[in-house]
């Protein structure tokens, strides 16, 4: 119980932890500060954790790096939107 606890809370962090970015390229219509390099390769470090939930049929695995997944394919639809324009 303990560690499922420990699993939901790192899942609910982490799922959640670019909406702060999300919130400052909308605000300021920039992703000047954003790196394309860093958010390709964290896609790619998540896509595989989500294969590696699915091999383990892990929900938490599954679902916190889906919704991670999916909140950094926001923010990079905002990178080529808004560009690296101040």
């Amino acid at each position: 119980m303990f560690w499922r606890f420990i699993g939901s809370s790192a899942a609910i962090l982490t799922m959640f932890s670019f909406i702060p970015q999300i919130i400052k390229v909308v605000k300021t219509k920039s992703a000047k500060d954003v790196s394309l390099f860093t958010l390709l390769q964290l896609s790619l470090g998540v896509s595989l954790w989500i294969a590696y939930g699915l091999h383990l049929r892990n929900i938490i695995i599954i679902t916190a790096n889906s919704v991670t997944l999916f909140s950094l394919i926001v923010l990079l639809c905002f990178y080529f939107n808004y560009g690296r324009k101040r």
